[in-house]
């Protein structure tokens, strides 16, 4: 018998949710395409395929409301696919409002709840939507007339002895097997469907050994009048009908207990009236079902909340597979190094000591070939008997310098492997974890058609580069920016079809959302062909509000970058959409989380563009290592600006700030061995400064040496260290020395004010 979602499963539910998420998400995308081109006969079968496929997901995991939903859904996308409905800007708006709906009752489910709302309104829109073809409703789940005698021929049976004996052995003990015979409602909207949703019902009463006809053949969308169900089970009669019994699908309900044939004279089956029924524990056995699916709805939720699905292609887990074989191979031949360096040892201390031993005769040797030199023996014969009896002691020293560099040439050789075969690995990892940022880009169709339509606009979402791939915790991250992004373009940006036409351009404004690979790091870019940004009234909007002087002259590139001021906005009036002051901001504090930063150009009355620069992951970076005393830290590459050194007496005060000029422009100093309290030796003649930044704010860090760059793994810190200001995490060294991560964007925020207050403790103490 095929397996299905046990309602009860926290795992099978797990991977419901994620199916769903997936249709909702195809249903939505389709949509919006059928929108532009309603021809797309693919569009509307793979709407309908999707809609099919979350009824029946949701009614086997008794999803019951959104079960029935969806069907009144795949009714009206089943005569759009017959031809019978004319698609409009009505009927999409009803189907996009409808998957809203299911996307609600997804929400509440797996917040372990069900969706109360009132959505007569909704579905009052979609029958009228069904009346207006001028035919009755479908009937797409019925049979034809023709298939229900084969039907209802198929349930006509009846169970052999031998099947009866076999159906009680499978019963654990204390439960009894019973036949349920249940007729089923065929003008019920879920007729289909019906016999399922009593399977999964039955199995939170006991264990389903055999339906007729078979489960398979249920799960084939057609409708059966009377489905036969064998269960074993401990529970009563009272409580099997009562799980059974489904209003509006199920009609009629029949409970007979299977016995032994012997044990009734012959007869297989005994009357349900003949089963004995005691009530006396049901409250108390009730209440502990409902704590128990009330604790496995809340653990469902804490584990929804806190999993994260990741899907993979099967090649790159392959390549990991083979990559692990090497690496295995690789720590084969290091063992084997390793005993060839025992043996090698062994080898050097017997040599060692056989040339001690040649050593301490030759000694004694040495007069008696002296004396045979002075009784006139040729040198030629006094050597060649000095090679015959020492000459071992060359080829023992040379054969162990050959066996030498031959374990040594081995070892490098196997350590090169191993570097290759780690590299590809660390890859591979990396690229389990990478996912194409379609996986957000897609969201933003329906997003831009909703902002446009509210605010009276035509706009023209153009995305590009969404087969681009970054880290997967990277993109759970980037969603919320984009929104703000992307909403600031749409009601900002680009003007009424008004003002776009006096203007002299088109009346369809035009969105970009673009992503691309630069290097190790992923460039996104949100760009309009609206009004621009007006820079006198960026700059009115901050001498009101008092973020700059009167007397400041701007730039365009500073008026730009007010915008992410916090609380700023330029909006004349405040919209469902945007003009609080809330959004730029919070980009910008987010990208900076990410390790990556944000910038913003714009030409008045062509457009504007948001460019945002993140890394490919937040796993693994590349570090600038420096030393302050004896600990090492690492700086993120991104963002580090230059470095230099310089003099003491490069370096100026200015209101009780260190500073010194970097090309005719003035950067703040924070000494990193006052900021984390590290002793250090007295300064010599040269100081050595990397200058960092975020956004449009920097400052040089002074240490004491600049180690050099290196991939940098980044481990979290937990307890005391977590809070300490300026301190993103930790990375082991290669010689395994502990570095501490700097969070440069933290450092700016938190870093000036504490140097400040170091250098004036510092003052009151000299005087």
């Amino acid at each position: 018998m095929s397996d299905y979602l046990d309602p009860n499963n926290e795992e099978l539910l797990k991977d419901f949710y994620v199916e769903a998420e997936l249709q909702v998400e195809g249903l939505e995308q389709n949509i919006l395409v059928l929108e532009n081109d309603p021809g797309n006969r693919d569009a509307v079968d793979e709407i309908f395929r999707a809609a099919h496929t979350l009824k029946g997901a949701a009614a086997t995991v008794q999803m019951n409301e959104l079960a029935t939903f969806t069907h009144l859904v795949e009714d009206v996308l089943d005569e759009i696919r017959s031809g019978n409905i004319h698609i409009d800007e009505a009927v999409i708006d009803v189907l996009l409002n409808s998957i809203d709906v299911i996307k609600a009752m997804l929400e509440a489910r797996s917040s372990g709840g069900v969706y109360e709302e009132d959505i007569s309104s909704i579905k009052d829109s979609l029958h009228r939507i069904l009346e207006s073809k001028g035919a009755p409703e479908p009937e797409v789940s019925k049979p034809a007339a023709k298939d229900k005698p084969a039907a209802e021929e198929e349930v006509k049976h009846s169970l052999s002895e031998y099947d009866i004996l076999e159906l009680l052995e499978s019963a654990e003990d204390g439960e009894d097997v019973y036949e349920i015979k249940v007729l089923f409602n065929e003008d019920h909207p879920m007729n289909t469907v019906g016999a399922i949703q009593v399977f999964a019902a039955l199995k939170g009463v006991g264990m389903v050994l055999k339906t007729v006809p078979d489960f398979d053949k249920l799960y084939e969308d057609e409708f059966f009048p009377e489905v036969y169900y064998y269960v074993a089970a401990s529970e009563s009669v009272e409580k099997i009908q009562k799980a059974v019994d489904i209003p509006g699908a199920v009609t009629g309900v029949e409970i007979e207990k299977l016995a032994t044939p012997s044990a009734s004279g012959g007869g297989a089956k005994a009357s349900a009236a003949e089963v004995s029924v005691s009530e006396e524990d049901e409250p108390a056995e009730g209440a502990r079902a409902k704590e128990k699916e009330k604790k496995k709805t809340t653990d469902l939720k804490k584990n929804k909340k806190s999993s994260s699905v990741l899907r993979v292609d099967s090649k790159r887990i392959d390549n990991l597979l083979n990559l692990v074989s090497e690496t295995v191979i690789t720590k084969a031949t290091f063992n084997q190094i390793g005993n060839r360096f025992s043996e090698v040892q062994r080898d050097f201390s017997d040599t060692l000591k056989s040339s001690n031993e040649l050593l301490r005769k030759l000694f004694n040797s040495f007069p008696d070939y002296l004396e045979k030199l002075n009784k006139g023996k040729s040198l030629k014969d006094v050597k060649g008997e000095f090679f015959d009896e020492f000459g071992s002691l060359f080829t023992m020293w040379g054969d162990f310098e050959s066996d030498f560099k031959n374990t040594v040439v081995k070892l490098h050789s196997t350590s090169q492997s191993l570097a290759r075969t780690t590299g590809e690995l660390q890859e591979g990892v990396m690229e389990i974890r990478m996912v194409p940022i379609s996986q957000i880009f897609s969201r933003f169709p329906r997003l831009v058609r909703d902002a446009s339509k509210m605010l009276n606009k035509k706009i023209n979402l153009v995305i590009e580069g969404e087969e681009t791939e970054l880290d997967k915790s990277v993109i759970e991250d980037l969603l919320d920016p984009l929104i703000h992004c992307v909403r600031n373009s749409v009601d900002h940006g680009i003007e009424s079809p008004e003002e776009r036409a006096a203007a002299g351009k088109p009346v369809e404004g035009r969105v970009l959302l673009k992503a691309s690979n630069e290097g190790n790091m992923i460039v996104i870019e949100i760009e309009d062909d609206g009004k621009g940004i007006d820079v006198k009234s960026v700059y009115d909007k901050a001498v009101e509000r008092g973020v700059i002087h009167p007397n400041k002259v701007l730039s365009d590139l500073e008026a730009f970058n007010l915008i992410f001021e916090p609380g700023f906005s330029t909006a004349k009036e405040v919209t469902d959409i945007s003009g609080r002051g809330v959004g730029l901001d919070v980009v910008r504090r987010q990208i900076e989380k990410l390790n990556g930063n944000v910038s913003v150009w714009s030409e008045k009355g062509k457009g504007t563009k948001l460019t945002i620069k993140i890394p490919l992951t937040l796993a693994i970076i590349q570090g600038l290592l420096v030393r302050v005393g004896t600990e090492i830290y690492a700086i993120p590459i991104t963002s580090v600006i230059d470095s230099h050194r310089i003099k003491q007496s490069d370096i100026r005060m200015i209101d009780n700030y260190e500073v010194f000029n970097v090309r005719e422009d003035v950067v703040s100093l924070i000494r990193l061995n006052r900021l984390f309290n590290i002793r250090k030796d007295e300064d010599g003649e040269y100081h050595f400064v990397v200058v960092v930044g975020s956004g449009d704010k920097k400052m040089g860090l002074m240490v004491d040496s600049l180690i050099g760059e290196e991939d940098v793994v980044i481990k979290p810190l937990h307890d005391k260290f977590t809070n300490s200001p300026g301190i993103a995490g930790a990375t082991i060294l290669g010689d395994g020395m502990v570095a501490l991560i700097i969070d440069v964007s933290q450092l700016l925020e938190l870093g000036l004010k504490k140097e400040r207050e170091n250098r004036q403790r510092l003052s009151a103490s000299i005087v």
